[in-house]
């Protein structure tokens, strides 16, 4: 484990320099177009702007990176304004790479929220940049005290980003984005308050929802074995130690011997279900049951969970609550834990596998 960290600290830190290094020509055409529309814009660098009157349309338009960013603002702005996720179902951000249409969107938006932590990785220059001219852009994840990332060791200062698999962590950013809101939208301050109170409440019942589902899997069974990286905050937060071929970029890629050891560690600890992510392709994962296969031990796919991107908008799964709900649902169950098949509000699509969101 100690080597296999290593190599992909190296692997991360390496992309994360690649990312503003070595972008290719339509990227670079892309980040000349966002310089030029800024360059106009006559603000004061790195002074953000706060818009003086609401919008004519009543409403703020709100540009958010991730789908799961869309929706805590929504939430918490709900009745101020209209939020645009520039990356929809099954889209990975470690590699999105903004297009003309996103940058016209961001340049129009009257804010911007995203991640933060470079989870949005190649686009990190655009927010920056947008930031720097005077935008009101902000990260959700400032809003959480830096003693509570996870901070992989040899990621040279670098956090995980993936603080939305855990509930209560991700409700420190809902405090803050009511903050930022009010900054821009002062007359509505108790609209804002009292929404973050709401949602926050929900968030507090799916906390216990997840603690719940995940402690009534079997002390043996309890681990998660997903595509990537992306569970350490679940991991901590909901105790079930989690293992991936992959790093917590998928700017990374597994090594032979990466495989090989978590084969191993399947066969060892008879661990009976791996699971595949929605934004994440298969193809590691398939190595690992094969290669359990032949050693004589018959792993079965647990389901598909959300782990970058949430399910279709307009679904409940397409919501941060129904996200969290599906993941720990599919996995208690596939690990021989006790969960409702429908979830936590009997609202979770099923899959023919029987399984929530099964396929």
């Amino acid at each position: 484990m100690a080597g296999r960290g290593c190599r992909q600290a190296e692997g991360l830190k390496e992309d994360m320099t690649k990312m503003n290094r070595s972008m290719d020509l339509a990227w670079c055409c892309i980040a000349a177009f966002l310089c030029a529309m800024l360059s106009g814009c006559g603000n004061t660098p790195g002074a953000a702007t706060v818009p003086k009157n609401a919008p004519a349309s009543g409403l703020w338009q709100v540009v958010a990176t991730t789908g799961m960013v869309a929706d805590l603002v929504r939430q918490v702005g709900e009745g101020r304004v209209k939020v645009e996720s520039l990356m929809g179902e099954g889209v990975d951000p470690h590699l999105y790479k903004p297009t003309v249409r996103d940058v016209k969107l961001l340049e129009s938006a009257d804010l911007v929220f995203y991640n933060g932590l470079m989870l949005e990785g190649r686009m990190q220059d655009v927010l920056q940049r947008l930031q720097a001219s005077g935008r009101p852009v902000f990260a959700v994840t400032d809003g959480i005290p830096r003693d509570r990332l996870i901070a992989p060791e040899g990621f040279a200062g670098h956090y995980d980003p993936h603080v939305w698999m855990d509930v209560g962590m991700w409700s420190l950013c809902v405090d803050y984005v009511a903050e930022c809101l009010e900054r821009v939208d002062p007359q509505a301050r108790d609209v804002y308050r009292a929404n973050a109170a709401r949602y926050k409440a929900e968030l507090e019942e799916l906390d216990e929802y997840v603690r719940r589902v995940i402690g009534s899997i079997p002390e043996p069974h309890r681990v998660l074995v997903t595509a990537h990286d992306a569970f350490h905050y679940f991991s901590r937060a909901y105790q079930i130690p989690v293992r991936a071929p992959q790093g917590i970029s998928t700017e990374t890629e597994p090594g032979v011997k990466d495989i090989n050891d978590l084969v191993q560690f399947l066969v060892d600890r008879r661990i009976r279900a791996i699971f595949v992510e929605t934004s994440v392709p298969e193809a590691n994962v398939r190595a690992v049951l094969e290669g359990a296969a032949r050693l004589g031990w018959r792993v079965q796919v647990g389901g598909a969970l959300f782990s970058d991107a949430m399910g279709p908008p307009g679904t409940y799964e397409g919501t941060y609550i129904g996200m969290l709900d599906h993941n720990a649902t599919v996995i208690a169950r596939a690990l021989g834990g006790q969960a409702p098949p429908r979830g936590m509000k009997g609202r979770l699509s099923v899959g023919e596998s029987g399984k929530a969101g099964g396929r």
